[in-house]
């Protein structure tokens, strides 16, 4: 696999690694990429703040199958 340590790829400082997922063939797959830039002088840097006010991003859908089915409590 490749390396467990990622750089921004702007400034070039150490950032931390991430977890992101995809799906292929039906299983949900796990993708390690580098996280966001910490360094305050950089571009690209992404305040903590505004990252947890945002939420953590779209989670399972509600009223997907498996629910109950009508009438049934």
């Amino acid at each position: 696999m490749g390396r467990d340590e990622h750089d921004c790829p702007v400034c070039g400082q150490r950032v931390t690694t991430v977890v992101r997922r995809y799906k292929t063939l039906g299983a949900w797959v796990p993708k390690w990429v580098a996280g966001p830039c910490r360094n305050t002088e950089c571009e690209a840097y992404a305040d903590p703040a505004a990252e947890t006010a945002a939420g953590p991003g779209p989670g399972p859908r509600s009223g997907a199958k498996g629910g109950p089915a009508p009438g049934n409590p």
